[in-house]
């Protein structure tokens, strides 16, 4: 019998909870109904209010004195989190379902973020059509749009609200298709621009015996990179396109922020670098690309992404960042420089290419690694000729077997 939790404010949602935990049970599941709220709660819970709080380090009563809603939805997410990690901990946590309007969304969103991948996360939320970045950040938290108001079970919201039990039972049931789990795990970066390059690597990973999760750079896939490579889950990372680094320099919209690249090292995970795709700086249609960049050089992808080509001031910076974030790494890194160009627009003949503005990166990155740990392997190489993906597997293969020694 799976064990689903259902966190909410149980003081203004507390009989569509009770609805919800009793269809969950209809389902063949047991329910454990955490209250998240700090008013008098509708319904018995199963973990009180005030066992929540304290886990944040806060009371109940304080927080309802105060009155401050922005503080106690805070403090009422990360006591939830302590509890959701704490039933995790002792097996009694198969999925997680929440219903709500913005402060319910947001204190689920908080509950949720620090559980697995790939344990059921569902949140059915008022907030849902719109711009759900800060409730789903980098992990695999499914969103319900609720289409009416969380208030009250009535002949819409029935419906919706028991798709949403019958989804996260169904999740939470289901038993995963036999895989090789046993195959250790790498994490590996693309942009379309290069997609031969990593194709290259993981097909020699694949036959070295590792199982290849990539991530695209787009911003959210760097951020999940980044956070799954301080799960303790990957056996190394192969960071060949570190592209959002020069969205986030310069101003575009495929920023991952300014951690990305540093989580693989603080863990001591093996990486292999390269500066795929610092070229090229992503904005939307053409028409939306700011004033102040008028005169570059730019590359119309397709009618919803132009990309522009960084200057040479640009990728020196972009050099001297790489290299202090791999000086940092707590682990074994090596870092591939691609002579021949760093993507597919950065190729003799294309749009991109531009060997000087390429050179300023090259000697940031040689100059800032010189003395360090750090192996700096430069190849008269394209970075989508398939040898330099092969390479970079190569060598991160060797750095796994060997312990994780350079």
């Amino acid at each position: 019998m799976p064990t689903i939790c259902l966190v909410g404010t149980l003081d203004t949602k507390g009989r569509e909870y009770a609805w919800l935990r009793d269809r969950l049970r209809d389902l063949g599941c047991e329910a454990v109904l955490v209250d998240a709220g700090v008013g008098r709660a509708q319904v018995d819970a199963d973990v009180g209010n005030d066992r929540v709080a304290r886990a944040a380090g806060a009371e109940v009563e304080a927080l309802r004195a105060a009155g401050d809603r922005g503080a106690a939805v805070a403090a009422m997410g990360e006591g939830a989190a302590a509890i959701l990690a704490e039933l995790h901990g002792a097996g009694r946590l198969d999925a997680v379902l929440a219903v709500g309007g913005s402060g319910g969304t947001s204190i689920a969103a908080r509950a949720v973020r620090d559980l697995p991948i790939g344990l059921p996360k569902l949140i059915v939320s008022t907030m849902a059509s719109g711009d759900v970045s800060p409730y789903v950040g980098a992990k695999d938290v499914t969103l319900m749009y609720s289409v009416v108001d969380i208030a009250g079970v009535n002949r819409l919201s029935r419906r919706i609200l028991g798709n949403a039990a019958a989804a996260v039972a169904g999740m939470a049931s289901a038993a995963l298709p036999a895989g090789a789990e046993d195959r250790p795990l790498v994490a590996a970066s693309m942009f379309g621009v290069t997609t031969p390059a990593v194709d290259a690597a993981r097909e020699r990973l694949e036959e070295l015996g590792y199982e290849t999760l990539v991530f695209h750079a787009t911003g959210s896939g760097g951020r999940a990179l980044e956070g799954l490579a301080g799960s303790g889950l990957l056996a190394g990372v192969l960071d060949l396109t570190t592209t959002e680094l020069a969205d986030d320099l310069v101003g575009g919209v495929l920023s991952a922020g300014p951690e990305r690249l540093t989580a693989a090292g603080a863990a001591g995970v093996p990486q292999v670098v390269a500066p795929g795709a610092l070229d090229m700086v992503n904005f939307g249609p053409r028409d939306t690309v700011p004033e102040r960049f008028e005169g570059r050089t730019f590359h119309v992808h397709n009618p919803a992404v132009t990309l522009m080509r960084t200057t040479a001031g640009e990728m020196g910076e972009l050099g001297r960042r790489v290299a202090a974030k791999l000086r940092g790494a707590l682990g074994p890194t090596a870092l591939f420089v691609p002579r021949g160009g760093v993507s597919a627009l950065d190729a003799p003949g294309a749009a991109f290419h531009d060997p000087k503005a390429d050179e300023a990166c090259f000697e940031a990155l040689s100059d800032g690694l010189r003395g360090t740990d750090v192996e700096v392997e430069e190849l008269d190489l394209h970075v989508n000729d398939p040898g330099f993906g092969r390479a970079m597997a190569d060598r991160l293969h060797r750095m796994i077997s060997s312990g994780g020694a350079n």
